[in-house]
């Protein structure tokens, strides 16, 4: 969870301690990003509902999709577009790597 080497990437942990399912959140400078693995494919997108700017660590996912815990607006994990109201536009994404076992996010 600290900035490596290139300043754009940071470190979120190792791929082997992040199973399916496990949410965690690192900053990238002032942004907090929310890191997801859901089968097996990691997703980074900011921590912030669009709708009413409450974190979305924690929601649930299902179906390639996050929920927003506060009301119910929710998020394709891959493209960051809102797919049901209250939530009209799209949640920022980030770039996801992985180097010798490492997951890093970094800006699109």
């Amino acid at each position: 969870m600290s900035v490596t080497e290139n300043s754009e990437r940071v470190r979120v942990g190792l791929e082997t301690e992040m199973p399916d399912g496990h949410q965690t959140a690192v900053a990238m400078g002032a942004i907090s990003v929310l890191v997801v693995n859901d089968e097996g494919k990691f997703y980074a997108l900011r921590n912030n509902c669009t709708h009413q700017d409450y974190p979305l660590l924690g929601g649930e996912v299902s179906m390639g999709r996050i929920t927003c815990q506060k009301h119910g607006a929710r998020f394709e994990l891959e493209t960051g577009k809102a797919k049901s109201l209250p939530a009209v536009k799209p949640v920022k994404l980030f770039k996801t790597e992985i180097e010798d076992g490492v997951v890093y996010v970094s800006p699109l």
